[in-house]
């Protein structure tokens, strides 16, 4: 899995992996949380988003089980 690098006030890069369906986002505080089961088409609309901070929190938190790295 390779970081992405995003524009975002709230989020700093995101990567995702195909085969376990999980997806890794860094905020710019630095902190490091995974959602499991996440569609490739999830990520790949975050990645696309005008608002990557908004997509996650619309689209993401509070619908996949996620974990603290």
């Amino acid at each position: 899995m390779e970081w992405i690098s995003v524009t975002s006030s709230n989020l700093s890069r995101v990567r995702y992996d195909e085969t376990s369906q999980t997806l890794e986002v860094e905020f710019q505080n630095g902190n490091v949380y995974q959602y499991f089961d996440v569609p490739q088409q999830v990520f790949e609309s975050l990645v696309g988003a005008e608002s990557c901070g908004k997509y996650l929190n619309t689209n993401i938190k509070g619908y996949y089980r996620y974990a603290r790295a």
